[in-house]
């Protein structure tokens, strides 16, 4: 018998994989509710890689009262042996008759297969319930293994007359402490920062998860543990004594052939790892190559793209921003400060980049817009 409103139950299921926002990485943020006779008999989330899978936190709840439940899970029951079983098995050994399955694993190397395995044991299976909300909460996952790169969302700061910083590069603070906040959260669920390395010489920011200020309501952020720092620095000018290579956690420096050992080699001992990239525009770094670097190698699934203008407007160029989080603060700083982007070409209307506006709120005494490019 089917459990009556399925979209309530699978967004029960939503909610719980919400908790692993900041946890999960690499793996996708997973719900998972049990439900038998209208009620619900075990629940459950995936915290970390290499930690039980939603589902079996849910079985564990539900012990024997599993048997005869409907399982309403955000993506498809894995099928394959990784650090953990699979869950499409334990599924079936409990005793689970009917699976709801928001979207189906997005991995083309294993999709479909927890499905059929279920449908193969007999378990009735559904998928596609509130599946749009359920590809919205693992942007980044479906992104590396649908289209071999990482989800980027650009973040940048700025004035009511849309500049970053002075002319001089000095740009702390413009907004205020709530939007701060944001930003931290916006961090702490990455895999990665990248930035420019005019950014690290303007700013010195450490780029690093500050829990405390990120206020991670019910979240321990596991100590140590900081998003990858990816500097893209074409002529190594990152300095030896820059902040980021003293906190905790990995800093990738990426450059392109054709520069002095010695430097490499003193950069390497201050802390940084050089990565060595195609050369793409004008000499530069080869960002797509850079972030198929990212998806392949290092396994990210979200980039938070910090950085200045120049930085920011390649990326849009190069069609590489999914997502911009624009935080405004009601001041002024005049036409002599640094503009938002560097977008090359622009000289007709006709060449313009429109943008689909999807949130704008407040944020303390400054806004928040969060937009994407239209493709």
């Amino acid at each position: 018998m089917t459990e009556p409103n399925p979209p309530a139950w699978m967004a029960r299921a939503l909610t719980l994989a919400r908790r692993g926002l900041y946890t999960t990485d690499p793996n996708p943020r997973v719900g998972c509710v049990l439900v038998r006779h209208g009620r619900p008999v075990g629940e459950g989330f995936h915290a970390r890689a290499g930690e039980p899978h939603a589902e079996i936190h849910a079985l564990r709840e539900a012990g024997e009262a599993a048997r005869g439940a409907t399982a309403y899970v955000t993506l498809e029951p894995c099928s394959h042996q990784g650090r953990t079983g699979p869950c499409a098995v334990a599924l079936i050994e409990a005793g689970v008759a009917q699976v709801r399955v928001a979207m189906a694993d997005p991995n083309p190397a294993v999709a479909g297969r927890g499905i059929a395995l279920l449908r193969e044991a007999g378990v009735d299976v559904d998928v596609g319930i509130l599946e749009d909300q359920a590809r919205e909460l693992n942007p980044g996952f479906i992104m590396r293994m649908e289209h071999g790169r990482p989800f980027v969302r650009l973040k940048m700061a700025m004035s009511l007359d849309g500049r970053t910083a002075m002319r001089s590069g000095e740009s702390q603070w413009i907004t205020g402490p709530q939007a701060r906040r944001e930003v931290q959260r916006l961090r702490a669920r990455s895999s990665a920062i990248l930035t420019g390395v005019d950014s690290i010489i303007f700013d010195n920011s450490r780029l690093t998860v500050r829990p405390e200020q990120a206020e991670l309501e019910g979240i321990e952020w596991p100590a140590g543990r900081q998003p990858l720092r990816v500097v893209v620095d074409t002529q190594l000018r990152l300095p030896l004594a820059a902040a980021c290579l003293r906190e905790p956690g990995r800093t990738l420096v990426a450059t392109v052939e054709g520069h002095e050992t010695e430097r490499r080699a003193r950069l390497e001992k201050a802390g940084a790892e050089v990565l060595v990239m195609p050369a793409g525009r004008e000499g530069r770094v080869d960002l797509p190559a850079l972030l198929g670097h990212l998806a392949a190698v290092e396994e990210v699934n979200e980039v938070l793209l910090e950085t200045g203008a120049t930085l920011a407007g390649a990326m849009l160029d190069a069609a590489l921003v999914d997502e911009m989080q624009l935080f405004m603060a009601p001041i002024l700083l005049g036409g002599e400060a640094r503009p938002l982007f560097e977008l090359p070409g622009l000289a007709r209307m006709a060449e313009q980049r429109p943008l689909d506006i999807l949130d704008i709120r407040a944020v303390g005494r400054d806004w928040r817009i969060t937009a994407r490019p239209r493709r």
